[in-house]
């Protein structure tokens, strides 16, 4: 017959390491992760500005240095979003509103679809990217919109 023998002992949990700063909190938290994550994603504010992206983020949605980006409007003429027609035109309005990292500001619940991003130059093919959102909370409330990027 099997034997078990169990015992019991102190439960080893490191100390979380919670910034002294005040106002610093789970979005600014993830800015200072977006930052430094080998990952390409992308952190945007409620007002849809860029707070954080990785480098290879920008790489990937042919957006430029990290730090020319901070502050601005994700969609502010650089972030170039295509249809999926032969046409290659751009996104209305409309559709723009649809991508993940906007459907979950607005929905404040996990989005996921495609983008296709236009190159940076001419000879630079079109990109495919598969993109999860989650909405950030502060207090409770959405506050922002974390966006992964896969190249499909």
């Amino acid at each position: 017959m099997a034997h078990v023998e169990l015992s019991l002992s102190d439960v080893f949990a490191p100390a979380a390491r919670t910034p002294t700063e005040p106002g610093f909190g789970n979005f600014e938290q993830w800015s200072a992760t977006v930052s430094r994550a080998l990952e390409p994603c992308l952190l945007i504010d409620l007002e849809t500005k860029v707070a954080a992206v990785s480098a290879s983020g920008c790489e990937l949605l042919c957006l430029g240095a990290p730090d020319e980006l901070i502050g601005l409007p994700l969609l502010d003429g650089r972030l170039r979003l295509l249809d999926f027609t032969a046409n290659r035109g751009e996104l209305t309005e409309q559709e723009v509103d649809k991508i993940p990292p906007l459907l979950a500001l607005s929905s404040g619940r996990l989005a996921r679809g495609l983008l296709r991003v236009q190159g940076s130059a001419a000879d630079t093919p079109d990109a495919t990217v598969d993109a999860i959102s989650t909405p950030v909370l502060a207090d409770g409330v959405v506050a922002g919109s974390l966006t992964f990027f896969s190249e499909v």
